[in-house]
């Protein structure tokens, strides 16, 4: 599926962009909190969606009804 593949560059992408941040010795702990933050609710979304595409390309739905998964997410 090349959605997924999509994704997993994008996570990628986005663990980079992390570690920069974190590397970066020029920021003190709060501006590296609040570079991170914006990057890591990314970051959950991707993860989520990722998870989401993953079930459901293993577990198709039936034509004609709910994909159900909402009853796959553990939250």
């Amino acid at each position: 599926m090349k959605p997924i593949a999509h994704i997993k560059n994008a996570l990628a992408d986005l663990d980079k962009e992390v570690e920069a941040v974190l590397m970066d010795m020029k920021l003190n702990l709060t501006q590296k909190d609040n570079a991170m933050l914006p990057l890591l609710q990314q970051k959950r979304v991707l993860q989520q969606t990722l998870e989401d595409l993953e079930y459901l390309e293993a577990h198709p739905p039936v034509p004609n009804q709910p994909c159900g998964i909402s009853k796959y997410r553990k939250e």
